[in-house]
């Protein structure tokens, strides 16, 4: 998904952009008397050979204009010589910073896929800005470069396919819970034009353990599956959690209060289970104030 590897290159941006200017720095020529091209191109020609998947490498001159083909393992990227690419970020971010660079994503003119530039301003001895070497790498590769292991974008893909089935699986429930509690609603709690208090109570019951779990499967599909996660990425698990309990607390309280009319009328003997039904709501209740509290007063912290 694009938004989660987006996410993940803003955790991995700074280790991407120190290996990409560790090559450039270890095999550009900096602050020499006259900076020849040709040693230049050799430089990218190493870097070429060290960096198995990237796009392309080229060079521009001081006023961003391409003054070479690109470098390119695929023959369909050669080319691009004469083009000004004086308005793109990496060129003007380089100059202005005079230090080497990483772009922010964006949709490649050779691909079409999102992909990051790392740009290097090669100065003579007077400190007269002379070339901007380039590297483009997608950012799907960047991703693997700058991550510690390739295992864990393997396991990331897995996780999203498990989180996937769990999702489903969890909206196949919550859908037949729903369709239950409406069918006995309207099949039982109005049957023959008369109000059957026991099957609004089930029915309400039903349908809001489907809300509580519906929930908690659009929090896992969003943030596991989409990787739309919130700023404050606790904030967005007290919530799910709150309203998680909410849902359940609220559909045991309606449970309790069922057997208590089902026990006064039928059976009163037996209305003392309805009472410790009660008492462990009214216990979920507490540790949900004491949940509540707790994490207002860690934010105020």
């Amino acid at each position: 998904m694009i938004i989660r590897e987006i996410q993940q290159f803003g955790e991995v941006r700074p280790r991407a952009r120190a290996y990409l200017c560790y090559l450039f720095t270890r095999n550009m020529p900096n602050l020499l008397p006259e900076p020849n091209i040709d040693i230049v191109i050799a430089g990218l020609d190493k870097i070429a050979h060290e960096v198995d998947d990237f796009e392309a490498l080229y060079l521009l001159n001081h006023k961003g204009e391409q003054i070479i083909d690109n470098i390119s393992k695929d023959r369909e990227k050669v080319g691009g010589i004469g083009q000004n690419r004086s308005a793109k970020s990496y060129y003007y971010r380089a100059v202005r910073e005079k230090r080497c660079v990483l772009s922010d994503p964006y949709p490649s003119t050779l691909t079409n896929d999102l992909t990051v530039t790392a740009s290097f301003p090669i100065y003579d001895d007077q400190h007269i800005l002379k070339f901007i070497a380039c590297i483009d790498v997608s950012l799907e590769h960047i991703l693997k470069i700058a991550h510690p292991s390739s295992l864990q974008s393997k396991f990331g893909k897995t996780s999203q396919v498990i989180y996937s089935i769990f999702s489903l699986s969890l909206l196949a429930i919550a859908m037949l819970l729903l369709f239950n509690g409406m069918r006995s609603l309207f099949m039982h709690g109005f049957a023959f034009n008369l109000l059957d208090i026991e099957a609004m109570f089930q029915s309400t019951i039903l349908i809001t353990l489907s809300l509580a779990i519906f929930d908690l499967v659009k929090t896992i599909f969003e943030e596991e599956v989409l990787g739309r996660n919130e700023r404050d990425e606790n904030s967005s698990i007290h919530k799910t959690m709150v309203r998680f309990l909410g849902s359940i607390i609220i559909a045991l309280a309606i449970e309790a209060l069922m057997l208590v009319f089902k026990y006064a009328i039928i059976d009163s003997a037996h209305i003392l289970n309805a009472v410790y039904l009660i008492g462990g709501v009214t216990l979920l209740l507490f540790g949900l104030a004491f949940y509540l509290r707790a994490i207002s007063q860690k934010r105020e912290l």
